[in-house]
């Protein structure tokens, strides 16, 4: 069998595990390197330091489903909701704009990371795995980590954002040729900070809405009481928990600075919008860095190739949209390049 490394545990990493494993389950034995501590990637999931039932999405706070793409996606939405992932966004959100008829929302009531969870369920993933080198070695790749000896893999799937693929040395730095390193250096991502801020059990927020987005405020663009938002009932073991996303001005104005300067900041202007808000018992403050593409990478369908044998595919949402149908599309082109390469029954596209 084929050993097959996917680094990234986010949305589309976790999807080509499961797809992969789906499609070929007898030609493929796949592993997943994340970088962080936990699966997610920017469909992140944060736990109270004091009550793991206590938790507020960082990254992503819902799924927009327009016509199309429910159609066009179907099955996924279907597994996801049969199984109780996804749910219906049962209340509206103040300031939302609907930009089309017939578009509906979900959300996972156990945290947007119970998402990616789902379809890493039955893959190996190794976490706390930066993955820093990747070398062409006797016809394979080696790749290696900051953290652990250096492994062979037939074939490597790269899923974090363009710019950290660029940062990548080894013999990748000329496996990538001049017109696709041209190519990967158009993706542009927009910055933001989120903060979650977690309560005792019995705290209430007295606010009317259970997520908002703010307007003329120099700092915070969206406020979520995030139990509420993902429709879970106030319980008196479980306390709440409020999450914060900056605008995108500020994010590119701060994104030099430590995470502990920017909290403050933060802070500060939520007790203007929400004055008298509840002292929380637990805090954390994410920087995003490559929070959603603005400009994905023109003339590549959901992949690029960087190299056909051995195969070293990458992909993700800065090939098509930052949303789950976006990865989604990512994943099923890079299934595509694998059906191609492992079993020769269908054309593929390798640009």
């Amino acid at each position: 069998m084929a050993r097959v490394l996917i680094v990234g545990a986010g949305l589309t990493g976790s999807l080509s595990a499961s797809l992969l494993r789906r499609e070929l389950p007898n030609k493929l034995q796949i592993f997943v390197w994340e970088k962080a501590r936990g699966a997610g990637g920017r469909m992140n999931t944060s736990r109270s330091p004091h009550d793991p039932n206590c938790m507020a999405d960082l990254g992503a706070q819902y799924i927009t489903v327009t016509p199309f793409y429910a159609e066009k996606y179907q099955s996924f939405y279907d597994e996801l909701l049969s199984r109780g992932i996804l749910q219906p966004l049962l209340s509206p959100i103040e300031g939302m704009v609907e930009k089309e008829k017939g578009v509906h929302n979900y959300v996972a009531p156990q945290g947007i990371s119970s998402i990616v969870k789902h379809y890493l369920a039955d893959s190996e993933v190794y976490y706390n795995r930066h993955v820093t080198h990747i070398n062409l070695k006797e016809g394979k790749l080696e790749v290696c980590s900051n953290s652990a000896p250096s492994e062979m893999f037939d074939a490597v799937i790269l899923t974090m954002p363009a710019p950290q693929i660029l940062q990548l040395q080894g013999h990748i730095e000329t496996l990538i040729s001049e017109s696709q390193r041209l190519q990967l250096e158009t993706a542009r991502y927009s910055s933001r900070f989120a903060l979650a801020l977690f309560y005792e059990a019995g705290t209430r927020i007295s606010v009317p809405w259970v997520a908002k987005y703010i307007v003329n405020n120099p700092c915070i663009r969206f406020i979520s009481i995030d139990n509420k938002k993902r429709n879970s009932a106030e319980s008196p073991e479980v306390g709440p928990s409020i999450i914060i996303h900056t605008t995108v001005q500020f994010g590119a104005q701060n994104m030099q600075k430590d995470k502990e300067e920017v909290e403050p900041l933060i802070l500060e202007q939520l007790q203007q919008i929400l004055p008298g808000l509840p002292k929380s018992i637990g805090i954390k403050c994410h920087k995003w860095r490559y929070s959603q593409v603005i400009n994905s990478i023109p003339n590549f369908r959901g992949q690029m190739t960087l190299k056909e044998q051995p195969l070293l595919v990458c992909g993700g949402d800065g090939f098509t949209h930052s949303n789950f149908d976006g990865c989604t599309e990512s994943a099923l082109t890079i299934l595509d390049v694998f059906k191609c390469h492992f079993l020769k029954s269908v054309s593929c596209n390798s640009k």
